[in-house]
């Protein structure tokens, strides 16, 4: 019952077959002239005192030239590649326009683009007649066209908890275009700010199912994080946004991750673990290479009779060893001229 509700709610976008408008241009400059003239010789008649003629080609000059003429020029409408128009007709869906060109459609449509703003904010001045002109200049500026190029959503940084509770901060951008303006106008107030709110949904969403970084004890299993497995949760987060905004008739293209960090407040921590992570890899490293030396020289030592050592001896030679090959420093050599026993 409720999909069949929100089905009905839905707008589905239907295309309009304009006509060319420089056919309808030409005829419009026409008929202007054409009043112009009805206008001057109505005058004329009168002056004649051919009241019945020139009253009628007087008033029918003044109808067309100041209200029928401007009327009809409302219909005349330019597009750029990549641009729509979307109208209604007395708060009906009219139809979508689109296609680069010069069109002619029905006069009394409007232009709908909830999306739209002005390029500046007003300006707050101390006379209210300034003030005022400058408001209805900014509302005939809005731009009422919408774009359907591929664009781009750089939302601003979120701190966010990530699977094991650690606070990270974390910023995404998003490629996105219009794939129905129908939709994009009336199934939502504003598409862009719609698009904005979903996306910070979805990235809360998709950020806490996973961790920074993979941890120690996750037993060898592939687990994904947001920083080692940044393409494949790049891909998930691209279907999750893609899932909220298709009411809004939105199709995104991509997501990308463009910021991760951990938060300041444990920043100095993570860095601290970090390092003594590498210098427990580093030791690890050290002590196997330094145990085969040992080995090698303790087996070389015994192949060619060099010296025969007691297991005391041999003892204190791999404790030499080990304290020459694993020491942070040089070691300091001492010869021993007499008997080592």
């Amino acid at each position: 019952m409720n999909q069949t509700t929100q089905s009905k709610k839905e707008v589905e976008e239907r295309q309009i077959h304009a006509k060319s408008g420089m056919g309808m241009l030409l005829l419009l400059l026409i008929l202007m002239v054409a009043s112009i003239a009805a206008m001057v010789f109505g005058i004329i008649f009168l002056a004649a005192e051919v009241f019945a003629l020139g009253g009628i080609l007087l008033g029918a000059g003044i109808l067309f030239g100041g209200i029928v003429g401007p009327i009809l020029f409302a219909g005349l409408k330019v597009l750029k590649p990549n641009e729509a128009l979307v109208l209604t007709l007395f708060g009906k869906y009219y139809g979508t326009l689109t296609g680069p060109g010069f069109f002619y459609v029905n006069p009394f449509v409007t232009a709908v683009n909830p999306a739209a703003h002005p390029a500046q904010p007003a300006v707050q001045t101390a006379d209210s007649g300034a003030a005022a002109m400058q408001a209805a200049s900014q509302a005939l500026s809005f731009n009422k066209k919408i774009s359907l190029k591929a664009m781009t959503l750089d939302n601003e940084k979120q701190k966010i908890n990530d699977k094991l509770g650690n606070p990270i901060i974390i910023g995404i951008v998003v490629i996105w275009r219009v794939a129905n303006t129908a939709k994009a106008v009336f199934n939502v107030d504003n598409y862009k700010e719609f698009l904005s709110i979903q996306c910070d949904s979805a990235l809360r969403n998709v950020v806490r199912l996973y961790p920074y970084d993979v941890s120690e004890d996750s037993d060898g299993e592939e687990e994904k994080s947001l920083r080692g497995s940044s393409q494949e949760i790049a891909e998930i987060l691209k279907n999750e946004i893609q899932k909220k905004v298709e009411i809004a008739g939105l199709e995104i293209a991509e997501a990308r991750i463009t910021h991760l960090s951990y938060a300041p407040e444990i920043a100095a921590a993570m860095l601290q673990r970090q390092q003594a992570s590498a210098v427990i890899d580093a030791r690890k490293l050290i002590v196997e290479g330094a145990v085969g030396m040992v080995q090698m020289a303790l087996d070389k030592l015994g192949e060619n009779d060099i010296v025969i050592l007691d297991e005391e001896r041999k003892a204190a030679m791999v404790s030499n060893l080990l304290v020459v090959l694993c020491g942070n420093k040089d070691a300091q050599p001492i010869v021993n001229s007499g008997s080592i026993y």
